[in-house]
């Protein structure tokens, strides 16, 4: 390879690198960058922009408290699942942020690759931005005491 194309290479992988690294630096904070996962659950100015999509968006079925719809474990007669809690006491902390943000962008049908799978949980991939969605995961999980940001952490760590 000559060694233009090798700059020009070279230039290109440090653009893309710069380019995610803006998209990314608005959520950046001293306190975020000791964080484990892409949530920047202690940026305090990103869990308030979260709280207002989450209350226009999420609050009407997982509550206004993050308690979630009752007997949430449950079917409807439906045959589909309540709205679970998102605060300390349902699963969602025992998910990555990356599965989380994933679920809520593409639905449990697509992760699972079940197209027949039937919930109330809108998919929001044409509805909130990527900064949006992780807005609102960061807003959940900053209401976890910090034992469970704690071993949420370790999961996105994978340990």
């Amino acid at each position: 390879m000559k060694n233009t194309n090798k700059w020009a290479l070279g230039a290109m992988f440090t653009l893309v690198l710069a380019g995610g690294y803006w998209g990314l630096s608005q959520f950046a904070t001293p306190q975020a960058e000791e964080q484990t996962g892409l949530l920047p659950y202690k940026n305090a100015s990103v869990i308030a922009t979260g709280q207002k999509i989450y209350q226009a968006n999420c609050a009407a079925c997982h509550g206004n408290d993050l308690q979630g719809e009752a007997n949430w474990k449950q079917p409807k007669p439906s045959g589909r699942m309540p709205a679970p809690p998102h605060n300390e006491t349902g699963h969602t902390w025992h998910h990555s942020d990356e599965l989380l943000f994933n679920l809520t962008k593409y639905g449990i049908a697509r992760l699972s690759n079940n197209p027949n799978y039937q919930t109330d949980m809108p998919i929001y991939e044409d509805i909130l931005s990527d900064d949006e969605i992780i807005a609102v995961l960061a807003y959940i999980k900053s209401n976890w005491p910090t034992e469970v940001q704690q071993r949420h952490d370790q999961i996105n760590a994978g340990s």
